[in-house]
């Protein structure tokens, strides 16, 4: 009886492993690149440096999980994406704050200086959730979500980021939550009367960095990963 019990526990081990190697190989052949796979932070290093924030970020039980503190460093990718789609989930502290910046160079002293930014928010407790122009899912201080399905503090959301000829969507939950063409007069108007109309490169590259803001509170993300379009 204990060898036809291992020999199922084995024969479905193998079976989601196998599951597992397909699904994989389906990803990469659609031209998915692993940002973050729970282990490694080789794809991140900090912003305007050579090297992971290893005082700022670190890993926890496969995820990649700020560690809070005035000393705060956003992460950024060593690639560079013009056109691409990102897919992520991410899960906030009550009160929290965070983001996923893009398009960012390293011209200035801070990501945002450069990069909009999707917002990642604990809406209820944070002030940034009474407007809804910085509320979860928002293009920050800019564009509103619509739509918008938001789990509650402590579980899981899922993001995805689209751009493809400049064409730039914000999904939230499965849910389209935001929708704008990069560089529009109405996009340019908006910057123009929001707290950026002072950057001078603010949302004017083509191409940039994706980085993962550290706003001195706690949050996390996991399956991070991008393919180019």
């Amino acid at each position: 009886m204990k060898s036809i019990a291992f020999s199922i526990v084995f024969a479905c081990a193998l079976s989601l492993l196998v599951g597992c190697a397909s699904s994989g190989n389906a990803e990469q052949k659609s031209g998915w690149t692993t940002l973050f796979d729970g282990s490694s932070t080789e794809a991140f290093r900090a912003y305007k440096k050579e090297s992971f924030p290893n005082n700022s970020w670190k890993i926890e039980n496969g995820t990649l999980k700020t560690i809070p503190g005035k000393d705060g460093v956003d992460i950024i990718t060593k690639d560079e994406f013009q056109d691409f789609e990102l897919s992520l989930e991410w899960k906030i502290s009550p009160g929290g704050n965070s983001g996923v910046i893009y398009r960012v160079t390293e011209d200035f002293d801070r990501s945002w200086n450069t990069g909009p930014e999707m917002q990642v928010l604990d809406d209820t407790k944070h002030n940034d959730g009474k407007n809804p122009k910085t509320s979860a899912g928002a293009l920050y201080a800019l564009i509103p979500p619509t739509n918008k399905t938001l789990k509650p503090v402590g579980e899981w959301n899922q993001a995805r980021l689209v751009i493809k000829n400049n064409h730039v969507e914000h999904w939230l939950n499965g849910s389209k939550v935001v929708e704008y063409q990069w560089g529009s007069p109405e996009v340019q108007k908006l910057i123009a009367e929001s707290k950026f109309k002072d950057q001078p490169r603010f949302a004017r590259n083509n191409s940039g960095h994706i980085v993962l803001q550290h706003h001195h509170d706690e949050v996390w993300y996991r399956n991070v990963k991008i393919r180019r379009l």
